[in-house]
């Protein structure tokens, strides 16, 4: 009899188990057809407010503008890119047709080779186009991106220089590089040429050398000095401080190593993720709506600033970290993924229509020692919370 009690509550609680997950699942569904539904609207409004030979870079509340930018800024892939989701998940033509405007003017930049940032410049926005369209004019912009970014290689280093010698840096490489990489990998797997990748891995190897510090935090920045070929100096640019751990920083890097095991299937970027993670959701400063603030280490904790951005990028690679690992590790990532997803979405994370200039997210953290985009919208925290959505549509529901 006992035995039959056992078994009978075991069924009940699978079947209330089964129940709570169809019911997250329609949920979730739901929520994120509304984000999509809500962002082709948001985004007309966006567009409006932007010069048509520019690129939307965040809104300023105080003066009540959007403030743009031109085609070369770092940011420029993600409004294109961002569109190009957004029409995939609702086969809006008046979307395409402003995504197909945005990235014509676009275009020219495959040539760019003043930094490391291609890869957010071309290819979060023609690796998007080419993805969904197949267009060999896409593909050839891709590939000679790709090209441009490898004149940056600097084999003394075993990096890719991020910025110019300037008067804070010699030859500084930032942890931000790690997103780079993909557009490198992806060519080489796609038809190019081979040491594309080559210097992909090279990169990512030298990043877990001297950017990673035991308790797998990272420096922003590491830098170099070419002729000894030594690092000089380990240090901050945009976070709290040379031995903090400035939080979007972080979600670079997570995404960053995730993506290389998904192209190299390298257990030594596996357990990179798998640790950076670790160290992020166990951090004692980790807030329990995971959006972090935007320094681990912010001084006013737990009154200083939220940075979004860092937890859309984050959510998007925990979805992809997901898939490469197995039983309550998996649970957490999708879990602490979908936590982030319904935060974002939420009134107190996500505009309302026509409002914050057109942009989706509210309370970014650009560059606050800098005094810029200072609790404000920021077009890659919303391009990666879309692709933290289409992500969660396509492998988890």
């Amino acid at each position: 009899m006992r035995t039959v009690k056992l078994l009978a509550l075991f069924i009940i609680s699978v079947c209330q188990f089964n129940a709570n997950a169809q019911s997250t699942s329609k949920e979730m569904a739901a929520l994120i057809s509304d984000q999509f539904s809500f962002a082709s609207n948001q985004y007309k409004v966006l567009n409006k407010n932007v010069p048509a030979d520019s690129m939307p870079k965040t809104y300023n509340a105080k003066t009540g503008r959007v403030e743009s930018s031109n085609t070369k800024w770092w940011c420029s892939g993600f409004f294109p890119g961002s569109l190009l989701y957004i029409y995939e998940h609702t086969n809006d033509n008046g979307v395409l047709e402003i995504a197909k405007q945005r990235l014509s003017i676009l275009e020219k930049e495959k040539h760019y080779t003043g930094n490391h940032d291609l890869g957010f410049m071309m290819y979060c926005s023609f690796g998007n186009a080419y993805r969904l369209f197949k267009k060999e004019e896409d593909h050839r912009t891709i590939d000679t991106a790709a090209a441009s970014l490898t004149t940056r290689f600097r084999p003394e280093i075993a990096s890719i220089q991020s910025w110019n010698k300037n008067k804070n840096f010699n030859c500084p490489v930032i942890i931000d590089n790690m997103m780079n990489l993909e557009l490198l990998h992806w060519v080489s797997d796609n038809g190019g040429d081979q040491k594309f990748k080559e210097i992909a891995l090279t990169h990512a190897n030298t990043t877990i050398k001297n950017h990673y510090r035991p308790n797998y935090s990272a420096y922003h920045v590491i830098d170099y000095d070419l002729e000894t070929k030594q690092v000089i100096a380990k240090k901050n640019w945009q976070g709290n401080a040379d031995s903090s751990s400035w939080s979007r920083g972080q979600s670079w890097g997570l995404y960053g190593f995730t993506m290389m095991y998904r192209f190299a299937k390298d257990k030594r970027y596996l357990d990179q993720a798998r640790n950076i993670a670790s160290y992020l959701l166990n951090h004692p400063n980790m807030p329990s709506d995971k959006i972090p603030y935007w320094d681990y280490d912010a001084p006013g904790i737990p009154n200083a600033l939220r940075d979004a951005s860092a937890a859309s990028i984050m959510a998007s690679a925990l979805l992809e970290l997901a898939q490469y690992t197995k039983g309550s590790e998996k649970k957490n990532y999708i879990e602490t993924a979908r936590l982030i997803i319904v935060k974002l979405a939420s009134d107190e994370y996500r505009a309302k229509l026509g409002d914050n200039g057109g942009f989706l997210i509210k309370h970014g953290v650009g560059h606050l020692l800098g005094n810029s985009e200072i609790d404000a919208p920021l077009t890659y925290g919303d391009y990666y919370f879309l692709e933290a959505m289409h992500r969660y549509k396509e492998w988890v529901l």
